[in-house]
């Protein structure tokens, strides 16, 4: 491969107003981060393009990562946030769909106590203006989340949707089941998936090589659907770096068979349509 896409990343500053996260209690990642720091993780690693993905639930920080956009070539994309639940949500959706850089939006579902908030009633005015829109959904779920994002897959089928970081197994413990089934029924029901985030599940010393069933899994069931993203800079706080676990996906995915180019660029590229 000569070219990379970066299908899940982030960048913030502490100063942004509303920014919640990372605290001081994330010490490793507890400072600015931006598109300079990013190239310099990739450690000369020829990277095409990326997808800025939200970090706060703010529309501050939405606003933030379109101006960075607009200055920054190397992002290709932002996904980013709205309050679904507001009124108003409708009209600031197809305000922020103007921008050219905005490709999708994040709910922080795994934060939201109810498992089933996605399918309420009161949601639908603003998942119809999403879809009207022509954006996407990231799904940044956990495994509690899957059977219910099968019935919204079903009652929103022409929405297009991305499982982030594979909906945050558990490996630390080696846990397979049931999300090896419940990921596997969305797949079939055309959703993409995104091999991202996994290292910071895992447990302290525990290597990049216990992901190895997962991954083969999800290359098995997603094929063409299947994303990398490296989650940087979260990622730094499982010990790794942005190349590190550049390099260990690439050789799990290899082994499980992945066609790589499709994983490193071309399903990012379909999906968030960077052409």
């Amino acid at each position: 491969m000569t070219r990379w896409i970066d299908a899940h990343q982030h960048f913030w500053s502490l100063t942004t107003p509303g920014h919640e996260w990372p605290t001081a209690a994330e010490a490793p990642i507890h400072r600015d981060f931006g598109p300079a720091d990013l190239i310099a993780a990739c450690d000369g690693l020829p990277l095409a393009g990326s997808v800025l993905v939200q970090s706060q639930p703010t529309d501050a920080d939405t606003d933030w990562m379109l101006a960075l956009a607009e200055r920054t070539p190397l992002v290709r994309a932002v996904v980013g946030w709205v309050d679904l639940a507001d009124p108003a949500a409708p009209d600031r959706i197809a305000a922020l769909a103007g921008n050219p850089w905005l490709r999708g939006l994040r709910p922080m579902l795994q934060s939201i106590d109810d498992t089933d908030w996605l399918l309420r009633a009161d949601l639908a005015p603003a998942i119809a203006a999403m879809q009207a829109a022509g954006l996407r959904l990231d799904a940044l779920v956990q495994p509690r989340h899957l059977p219910m994002l099968a019935r919204f897959v079903e009652r929103w089928p022409d929405l297009p949707i991305v499982i982030d970081h594979a909906a945050k197994p558990f490996p630390a413990a080696g846990t397979l089941d049931p999300w090896r089934d419940d990921i596997a029924a969305l797949a079939g029901l055309g959703v993409h998936c995104k091999l991202s985030g996994l290292r910071t599940e895992q447990g302290s010393g525990q290597p990049a090589s216990d992901l190895a069933p997962y991954v083969a899994h999800l290359v098995s069931v997603f094929g063409p659907r299947l994303m990398w993203g490296s989650d940087w800079p979260v990622v730094l706080l499982s010990g790794d770096d942005w190349r590190r676990w550049h390099d260990d996906a690439l050789r799990m995915a290899r082994d499980a068979g992945a066609d790589i180019d499709r994983l490193f660029h071309d399903a990012a590229v379909d999906f968030y349509a960077l052409g």
